[in-house]
């Protein structure tokens, strides 16, 4: 057990890897790099900074990675307008949430290596496009052509490295790369080889030349610099917007709440079969459609999505915690609480932006959706 300068800085990494991902729907490409950077500094931090036993936190961390890449998803839903790029995102980020789930149940590497993880980089090159060029613009052939390239060139290898190879990119680098022991610091790294820093100093210098090389030559931009997808856009040119194929509301929300119940019970190592999971998660689903049909009824507006989410968390805490009882497992009270919490958040944020999406499909200001 660490001291309190350990714990505080425990949960101040916690705290921004819980908060980060909520600024994704209307900030989304600051803060799903953000979220990535925290993600990968989250363990230094903790080695170098506090004493703490990490031997478990690697679970939580898959747990979280799971947490905030389905609000890059559902925010997918609230702000894209290229119909082609959400179909491709759903389908990018359904195969690798499948891939995930395989994982855990056959503890076998190369699954991931299969499944790689492509939505994520697809949702920050999307991102980047959005801040300078309305993205109806973007072609079949181009999305089509930027999802493969991403998933060949860019997430293939780096899964091969993390998950095949299963190589540590500091340690890589310290060692082969500076020659030096991977506890040195950086700055003795950096200053064992200069002619291997200069190179790499140079090759970053000329990857920044050719990036504003393509800027030069990409098309007239359709507005300012902007990240705040809520902002005001001025008018551009009419275009036509192919209609948004939706599932039935309930069968996705089954699909995703179940991918993501079955994923952190595994991680999580709570003991409960996978068709009990199954069974719990449509429990939750239904009791939540249920309490916000029957609340519409009484004339309660769910306007407030921070209300929403307080009676539904509560109430799915409950529902977990009468349904873990009744199964006669010995279940962690922490780990219903924390269920309870990330389901009502994902179904809160499906609600919100799916369903009122679908609602207003028909409608033609449906291009271009805000909450």
């Amino acid at each position: 057990m660490g001291g309190s300068s350990d714990i505080a800085v425990f949960l101040a990494v916690l705290a921004l890897r819980f908060v980060v991902p909520l600024f994704i729907p209307r900030f989304p490409l600051p803060a799903i790099l953000a979220a990535l950077v925290i993600d990968a500094a989250d363990q230094t931090i903790f080695q170098q900074w506090t004493d703490l036993d990490l031997d478990g936190y690697q679970n939580y961390d898959k747990a979280l990675d799971i947490f905030y890449l389905t609000i890059a998803f559902l925010s997918v839903y609230r702000n894209w307008t290229n119909t082609i790029a959400i179909d491709v995102a759903r389908f990018l980020w359904y195969y690798r949430l499948i891939g995930v789930w395989l994982f855990e149940v056959v503890e076998q590497r190369w699954i991931l290596f299969v499944f790689p993880n492509t939505f994520e980089y697809f949702f920050i090159a999307y991102e980047l496009i959005r801040t300078r060029w309305d993205p109806r613009r973007l072609s079949r052939r181009l999305v089509y052509g930027m999802a493969a390239f991403i998933w060949i060139v860019i997430k293939l290898p780096q899964e091969w490295w993390i998950h095949i190879a299963q190589n540590d990119f500091t340690d890589f680098m310290k060692e082969t790369v500076f020659g030096v022991e991977p506890t040195t610091s950086w700055v003795d790294a950096i200053g064992h080889r200069p002619a291997v820093t200069l190179a790499i100093v140079v090759a970053i210098t000329l990857a920044g030349a050719a990036a504003v090389w393509l800027l030069r030559r990409a098309p007239e931009p359709d507005w300012s610099f902007r990240i705040d997808v809520d902002k005001a856009l001025p008018d551009v040119a009419d275009r036509t917007v192919t209609p948004l194929w939706f599932a039935p509301p309930i069968a996705e929300k089954l699909l995703l709440v179940g991918l993501i119940a079955a994923i952190f019970s595994s991680v999580l190592d709570v003991d409960v079969a996978f068709l009990r999971i199954v069974l719990g998660t449509l429990l939750i689903v239904v009791v939540s459609v249920g309490v916000s049909d029957r609340l519409s009824r009484r004339g309660v507006e769910w306007s407030s999505i921070g209300r929403t989410f307080v009676v539904l968390a509560v109430v799915n805490s409950i529902v977990i915690g009468v349904y873990s009882v009744l199964l006669g497992n010995t279940v962690n009270r922490s780990l219903v609480l924390f269920y309870g919490i990330l389901l009502s958040l994902v179904i809160v944020l499906y609600d919100r932006f799916v369903e009122r999406r679908h609602a207003g499909a028909d409608d033609d200001s449906s291009a271009r959706v805000r909450p």
